[in-house]
């Protein structure tokens, strides 16, 4: 069992960790433009599948890291939000579908307003406020209790966690460590196969998604294997270190804007201390701000107007509320829900998909009609 001092050095490995990861993030993001919302709007606007594909491959190498870590007995989806036994469907398709909306009205996901903010965007800045402020009175305040009495009623019981591996495991009676690598090295074949199968899928791009998947599972190894104390000095139990969940946690961003926020406002209060989500937050902004200045490519932006304005700050709440209510955004599910094959992840990220296409096409009309 670790001292009290040996376990203060390891939560500050672990926060530092969390700040680097976070800012190869954004440093990866601002260089590549490695945006969900992107990807979306130009399938829907130019037919081009290119920020697709970068996506995909993202999510291909999370799944495929995630689940070698699964068969080195290093993490287990059970650990995580993901891998419960209960499926929330009606919250992850109500809450999927908001974020979905909401980032097309807000010019980008939570991930993608952390980056434009590091290269000096000011809407981006609002924009992660309204979201950080949302989100919070979706976990605490009266949108949560709205939701508690609503969506997060609606759902069903699986009999094992509801990760394919973890399903498959036990119906058919192999060893999870056993089975977990090689359907974890299926998925992702059968998803870089998509990935390459176009010239479009062998750039810049395309390896700039492939780094965003290194770096959730490195956030999963951090969070699931360097923070995990097998007992706690304080409580005797076993603990997952500087996670607002209390659970393993990767790369996610709208619970920890939300908390960042409480950090903030509360910061006297000794209760109220830094965690991984909130440290990853903070560096995808400092990364994204080391390579606009480093290419020159930092610029102050401001909002157009008061339609623009009105529209973003729809968006921000609209993201902080469904990311919330649907367990994470286009990162936290879109990707790293996504690499434990959780059924709930796969349920909210389709509701995201199909809410940023709606939004796409109001935002095509309302054109249109200005037009």
């Amino acid at each position: 069992m670790p001292t009290a001092e040996e376990l203060d050095a390891h939560l500050r490995l672990l926060l530092a960790g969390a700040f680097v990861i976070g800012a190869a993030f954004g440093a990866v993001s601002q260089r590549t433009h490695f945006c969900t919302m992107g990807a979306l709007a130009d399938v829907f606007a130019f037919g081009d599948r290119t920020r697709l594909r970068a996506w995909v491959a993202a999510v291909a190498v999370a799944v495929l890291g995630f689940h070698l870590m699964v068969g080195l007995g290093w993490v287990r989806a059970a650990d995580s939000l993901y891998g419960g036994t209960r499926v929330g469907w009606l919250s992850a398709i109500v809450g999927g579908a908001m974020f979905g909306l909401g980032m097309v009205l807000a010019s980008g996901c939570a991930a993608r307003n952390l980056v434009r903010l590091g290269g000096g965007s000011l809407k981006s800045l609002v924009v992660v406020l309204v979201v950080g402020a949302s989100g919070f009175a979706a976990m605490k305040g009266v949108s949560a209790v709205l939701r508690v009495a609503s969506v997060d009623r609606v759902g069903f019981e699986l009999p094992a966690g509801q990760d394919a591996a973890g399903a498959l495991a036990a119906a058919t009676g192999l060893p999870l460590q056993t089975l977990a690598p090689w359907l974890g090295a299926a998925v992702a074949a059968a998803l870089l196969a998509w990935v390459l199968a176009r010239p479009e899928g062998r750039g810049r791009e395309v390896a700039g998604g492939a780094a965003i998947g290194v770096l959730v599972v490195a956030a999963w190894w951090l969070s699931g294997r360097l923070g995990f104390v097998p007992e706690h000095p304080e409580t005797l139990e076993p603990a997952f270190l500087a996670t607002n969940s209390r659970r393993m946690e990767s790369l996610s961003l709208v619970a920890p804007l939300a908390w960042g926020l409480d950090w903030l406002l509360f910061f006297s209060d000794s209760r109220k201390t830094l965690t991984i989500g909130i440290c990853s937050a903070a560096g995808i902004v400092a990364g994204s701000a080391a390579v606009a200045l480093a290419t020159r490519s930092f610029r102050w932006q401001g909002f157009a107007g008061t339609e623009d304005t009105a529209g973003h700050l729809v968006g921000a709440v609209l993201m902080g509320t469904g990311g919330v209510t649907a367990l994470g955004c286009t990162v936290g599910q879109g990707i790293a829900g996504l690499s434990t094959l959780s059924a709930h992840s796969a349920i909210a990220v389709s509701a995201m998909v199909l809410g940023g296409f709606a939004g796409l096409a109001l935002q095509r009309r309302r054109i249109e009609r200005c037009g």
